[in-house]
């Protein structure tokens, strides 16, 4: 159960157990946007970035989802992919939510005022799609407690009732092992368990559902040839999911090409079956102490969620154990740079008083 890679990317000056909130950036992901800025203070030619190497993100986050590189549009957070996708429907349209989900998923679609929001509990999420439904969104991992979605479930109800879905991976992608090209849209921002810094975000757009996804911010990085759409109207737009594209934060990209390699090379069911075993240890653990965590879901999560507990978050973090606090749970995650010593402390501490 001890680190993959044997810490020689990671350097946590206390127990952090808090990816679910950010992740930790590997030491090559620091060098290279340390780097980048640094040419860029000094003038040098090469100073504003590359997007030779905001392509190599986009090729690696593929690779880890799944899809090929032509399906993954680049962007700065979650909630304006969403949004794009929130604008496509037609007024009336319904969509289907999960009570309680992250507000990114759901706010960009109900600040329209024309659309059906419906909301039912997670495990209820399969069975609520209906005829009529339009889209199904919803989290893989949710954000407050770690419960893991029964995505085969909900995507072979979507196929059945012609509804289209839209996965927020956000708190999955990096450790749950994905296949983005299963649903018609995916979201995944970049900055928790995929290590890259703030500012990078990934979209995935199935071939047939961007048919019906107007690319309503497309600017000259949208175009099929970028350096020739600078002025104008963009003439010719990416054929691929490209035209989705908004215009990169080269410093955050070049950390997350770099990000992406160490998960590359680390492979997601490694980091799957490290993340989910730190975690069963750390549920053990609890129900020595007396509490009763969410539970996993039959496969495991990597977040562990203790309800009631929340208000010890502070606590923890005077003893060095940086943890969250949602919806009144204690949140713990663990990801690649954690030990069984980090579950050892963490318990240590929540036994003591």
């Amino acid at each position: 159960m001890e680190n993959p890679l044997g810490g020689a990317e990671f350097a946590p000056a206390q127990t952090y157990l808090n990816t679910s909130t950010s992740g930790l950036l590997p030491r090559r992901a620091v060098d290279a946007v340390t780097a980048l800025a640094e040419q860029n203070a000094a003038g040098r030619p090469d100073g504003p970035g590359s997007f030779e190497v905001v392509d190599g993100a986009r090729r690696r986050y593929a690779r880890l989802v799944g899809v090929a590189a032509d399906r993954v549009a680049l962007g700065g957070s979650v909630a304006v992919h969403v949004a794009l996708i929130a604008q496509s429907l037609p007024a009336g349209a319904e969509v289907l939510f999960v009570e309680g989900d992250f507000s990114s998923v759901i706010t960009p679609f109900t600040v329209r005022g024309d659309l059906k929001a419906r909301f039912v509990p997670l495990e209820e999420l399969a069975g609520a799609v209906r005829p009529g439904t339009a889209l199904v969104a919803f989290s893989a991992v949710q954000s407050a407690d770690g419960r893991v979605a029964d995505l085969a479930a909900v995507r072979e109800a979507a196929a059945a009732h012609g509804a289209r879905t839209l996965l927020d991976a956000s708190q999955a992608a990096g450790w749950l092992p994905l296949e983005a090209g299963a649903y018609d849209y995916t979201v995944a921002g970049g900055y928790k368990f995929l290590l890259c810094p703030r500012g990078a975000s990934f979209l995935t757009v199935s071939e047939e559902a961007q048919e019906a996804l107007v690319p309503a911010h497309a600017s000259w990085v949208a175009g099929e040839d970028p350096w020739t759409s600078t002025y104008g109207p963009v003439e010719r737009l990416a054929p691929t999911a490209r035209r989705y594209d908004e215009p990169q934060s080269f410093l955050a990209y070049y950390g997350a090409e770099r990000s992406l390699a160490v998960l590359e090379e680390t492979g997601i069911e490694a980091v799957h079956a490290h993340a989910t075993a730190l975690a069963a240890r750390f549920r053990a653990g609890l129900a020595d102490l007396g509490h009763e965590p969410v539970p996993a879901g039959r496969d495991g999560s990597a977040v562990v969620a203790v309800p009631g507990l929340g208000g010890r978050q502070p606590e923890l973090a005077r003893a060095g154990v940086i943890v969250s606090a949602r919806a009144g749970n204690l949140r713990v995650s663990f990801h690649l740079y954690n030990s069984a010593a980090d579950v050892d402390r963490v318990l240590d501490v929540l036994s003591a008083s």
